[in-house]
């Protein structure tokens, strides 16, 4: 563990504080934020609005410290991806292009592209779940692995706006569920509970979007 890492473990310490206790768990407040800026990012995905991608920058960040906190390596580790990932998405919105040169809209994975995407995924998660396992103090490295590959397959179709992205989420958040209820952070079981509702909400919008902007003629 990094000098930093470990300051910024000691910083994070008070807000591992219990803002209430509700069924016999504690609800902290770093979990509490973390979760609101989670829901405003999401709302903004949702509208294709930009200002999702620094509120996932900044959710990204409290959520390392609460997974490192709870031994979840591989989901802090993914969290710091996301804060990277982010920042291109970001860009990707306001300045990406299509290959043709076109500026990026909301469109759909081709069939081979998705078989792709899921063989690459599907390959990854053993890999990252033997190196949890081997490098960490995981006790549920593979739980770990899988949620966390998907999110980069996510999060990547996301910065491209495809509608792919959904989808992928969908099951992301699914798995996350019982992830999360394993190590008892029951607020986020219910937040990414509340994701995998929105991920269907978010699936038919962008469909219809992209219905609306494909090239005609």
């Amino acid at each position: 563990m990094t000098d930093l890492l470990a300051t910024l473990l000691a910083a994070s310490t008070p807000l591992l504080a219990s803002a209430f206790r509700l069924g016999g768990s504690d609800f902290t407040w770093l979990e509490i934020v973390a979760v609101l800026l989670s829901l405003w990012m999401v709302r903004c995905n949702l509208r294709v609005d930009p200002l999702g991608w620094p509120l996932a920058i900044a959710s990204s960040a409290l959520y390392a410290l609460l997974f490192v906190h709870s031994k979840l390596y591989g989901e802090a580790s993914l969290q710091l991806v996301f804060i990277a990932v982010s920042g291109w998405g970001w860009w990707q919105w306001l300045r990406g292009t299509t290959t043709g040169g076109q500026a990026l809209r909301v469109r759909t994975l081709g069939t081979r592209q998705r078989w792709q995407l899921l063989a690459l995924t599907l390959a990854a998660w053993p890999l990252l779940g033997a190196l949890l396992a081997r490098l960490t103090d995981s006790d549920v490295p593979y739980l770990d692995a899988l949620p966390t590959v998907g999110s980069l397959a996510g999060q990547y179709l996301l910065a491209r706006k495809w509608v792919d992205n959904w989808p992928v989420w969908l099951a992301v958040n699914g798995v996350s569920v019982g992830l999360f209820a394993v190590k008892g952070l029951w607020l986020t079981v219910a937040l990414y509970a509340l994701f995998a509702a929105l991920s269907v909400i978010g699936w038919r919008a962008w469909a219809a979007m992209a219905r609306a902007e494909a090239p005609h003629g």
